[in-house]
């Protein structure tokens, strides 16, 4: 923790932080944000960077297809549904525009959001080695892939990750199908059904009874020590980021598919749950290439790990942790139990997104029982923190001119591999604060 007189002369400087510190939910809408053709040339990527990840994607289909029969019916596209959500956005006062759900809940393979992601750069790492040994060339069926030798041939090499859970379920599961020696650096958030789950496919599971940070140095460390392994770096990682961009073509695909308008005149909302950066930002940043300015991104965060929004308001990034002005980094929100933000994602995507929002795990366990209650859907903590984003935007004046013809989603980022017993005892826990507020 700072000491007391960096903090009192950071919250002079900056107001914020003292509601922060109160822990209370609050909203931030950047004061920075700039049209997307200018804005995204901070990124350092491009479109074209975009397009070669999802071609990559599409050369692996055929090994995913084989590899993993739950990604057959879709051809090995991994990939999820959207869906509108008339009850829920009944039961939340939204009476102006439309709600949806993007279900990266129900993303095979891992079942979160970081499947897009975390699987994209393992694969991409396996891709590079396999044609430097001859394995691939240009034109080959990747299905091939799927062999004892292939297998034996990668098991030379290791693959790190630090995680919170979900990065490293996509990351573990994904390396250990191929052959790695994957091994999983878990902070002490994870929930024990992730760790399980990794050590029942064969990943080495590290436990740590501190934060994520330290789970993630630790990563680094042991890579920087193995010439032989890739370290997947969730806070720098630009093929982390490229492999969640691909998102953005694709929902652009499902909304025309749904005759789901986006235009200056039929804006489009996406709130997105906040960890350390990396998921929502290589999101907002293909949705920004797909949308341009008809698109606004509003990430949110647990009250207690805002990281995101401390490091873009003071515009010091990574160079603050939560912990320094005293909060705790401690949330039932694991995915998003980060003190330190992305620096990468927080400079390049600063110009690009609207605005953030906080959210207290009280309202977490509410937003998802009332979310099963309405809709039938059950979602883990963290992924439900979206919700909580669009009551600042409705309320927020420089929107007001197309809310009625606005598109609102929320980016579902996991829950589908939550066990039963887990998943009923959020819900239970959500239905008891529900009735205790209508008491």
């Amino acid at each position: 923790m700072l000491p007391t007189s960096a903090i009192a002369a950071l919250r002079e400087k900056f107001p914020l932080i003292t509601e922060l510190m109160a822990l209370q939910p609050l909203s931030w809408f950047n004061p920075a944000i700039a049209p997307a053709a200018e804005a995204l040339n901070d990124v350092g990527l491009t479109a074209e960077d975009v397009a070669d990840a999802s071609a990559r994607l599409a050369r692996f289909a055929p090994y995913l297809a084989k590899a993993f029969p739950e990604t057959q019916a879709s051809g090995g596209i991994i990939e999820s549904p959207v869906v509108p959500l008339p009850a829920m956005q009944a039961a939340l006062g939204v009476t102006s525009g439309q709600l949806w759900l993007k279900q990266d809940s129900h993303l095979p393979i891992s079942g979160s959001i970081k499947a897009r992601g975390g699987i994209y750069e393992v694969l991409k790492h396996a891709e590079m080695l396999a044609l430097d040994a001859g394995l691939l060339k240009a034109g080959d069926d990747y299905s091939l892939l799927v062999s004892d030798a292939v297998r034996a041939f990668f098991g030379q090499y290791a693959i790190a990750v630090g995680s919170t859970g979900n990065l490293g379920l996509s990351i573990g599961i994904m390396s250990a199908r191929l052959g790695f020696r994957a091994t999983v650096h878990m902070s002490a958030d994870a929930r024990q059904w992730k760790k399980d789950k990794l050590r029942s496919h064969g990943v080495t599971v590290v436990e740590y009874a501190t934060d994520y940070s330290v789970a993630v140095e630790a990563g680094r460390r042991q890579a920087e020590n193995n010439p032989s392994c890739h370290f997947v770096d969730d806070e720098n990682s630009h093929d982390l980021f490229l492999g969640y961009a691909v998102a953005g073509q694709r929902l652009k695909a499902q909304f025309a598919a749904n005759g789901v308008a986006v235009d200056a005149a039929h804006p489009l909302f996406v709130y997105l749950p906040c960890g350390v950066g990396g998921g929502p930002g290589g999101v907002a940043f293909g949705l920004k290439l797909a949308f341009g300015d008809a698109v606004h991104c509003v990430f949110v965060e647990p009250t207690h790990s805002p990281c995101m929004l401390l490091g873009v308001y003071t515009g010091l990034h990574d160079g603050i942790s939560v912990q320094e002005i005293g909060i705790d980094n401690l949330t039932a929100a694991d995915g998003l139990a980060v003190g330190r933000p992305s620096g990468f994602v927080g400079r390049a995507m600063q110009r690009l997104i609207d605005g953030y929002a906080t959210v207290t795990d009280e309202e977490l366990y509410r937003l998802l029982a009332t979310l099963e209650q309405t809709q039938g859907l059950r979602l883990e903590p963290s992924a439900v923190a979206g919700f909580a984003g669009i009551a600042p935007v409705l309320a927020a004046p420089q929107y007001q001119q197309h809310l009625e013809t606005a598109t609102h989603l929320v980016w579902g980022t996991g829950g589908s591999m939550v066990p039963q017993e887990e998943m009923a005892a959020y819900v239970a826990r959500g239905r008891a604060l529900l009735a205790a507020g209508a008491a």
